[in-house]
């Protein structure tokens, strides 16, 4: 549904935050250069000049209260059956969005996932990810980085001991900054997409008008190990002081 041209489109900006990680134990709450891994994504959400309304999805009390400290809003506890290690984020996300509309009394153009897991993105690069959405009548934008040593040319398998391609040849001569197609990985960093496109669909992303949003390699870190944790503290420290 594209928001009507005569009137500012109503966005919801969502948060999904689990309290039951198992890799990094409590690591949504667990402080990252002095802020809570959380706090990184929330405070970019709140400078966003197009978000409507923010708000973090969490089973955990402590998670909620944390959220709110840091001025997010944390409105309810998501559902248990919505909140295990098999629930699906896009599950999450329509429970939210469903709970919103419903205390509104109205329906929202676009929603824009922020995972807190990830917590290099700006409000440059949220901001930019629903412009683009609107601009190009896309489903969806997603935050992508471009891979360099781990392209698909240098990924293989191992057949009978033996270690094979596993989907494009890779000749000796092969050097990375040669490595053609140029290919991208999902950061898992942003999610912005149509309404009805997470609503009616029960989709985040995938189809052919699934459009791009660039961030650095560094931009996709993930926190889901104790390495992540100590990559994504180094990098955040140095981000924060210019180094």
């Amino acid at each position: 549904m594209m928001a009507d041209s005569m009137r500012r489109p109503k966005i919801l900006g969502l948060t999904l935050a689990r309290g039951g990680s198992k890799s990094v134990p409590r690591k949504n709450v667990l402080p990252i250069h002095g802020i809570p891994l959380i706090g990184w994504t929330i405070r970019e959400a709140l400078k966003s000049r197009h978000i409507t309304r923010y708000l973090v999805s969490t089973d955990d009390p402590e998670i909620r209260d944390v959220a709110v400290s840091l001025g997010a809003e944390a409105p309810f506890l998501r559902p248990a059956e919505l909140s295990t290690d098999g629930a699906s984020s896009v599950d999450a996300m329509r429970h939210a969005v469903a709970w919103v509309e419903a205390q509104e009394g109205v329906v929202y153009d676009y929603v824009i996932e922020l995972m807190c897991t990830n917590p290099m993105k700006t409000v440059a690069d949220i901001d930019g990810a629903l412009e683009k959405l609107i601009a190009t009548g896309a489903d969806s934008v997603i935050g992508v980085h471009r891979l360099e040593d781990h392209h698909p040319i240098r990924i293989k398998k191992i057949v009978e001991d033996r270690i094979v391609d596993f989907c494009l040849p890779e000749t000796p001569e092969t050097r990375r900054q040669d490595l053609k197609p140029d290919a991208y990985i999902r950061s898992g960093a942003i999610y912005a997409l149509r309404r009805d496109h997470l609503m009616v669909e029960g989709r985040r992303y995938g189809t052919v008008e699934s459009r791009p949003w660039f961030l650095t390699p560094e931009q996709g870190v993930n926190v889901d190990s104790w390495v992540d944790f100590k990559i994504a503290e180094l990098l955040l420290a140095g981000r924060e002081t210019g180094g």
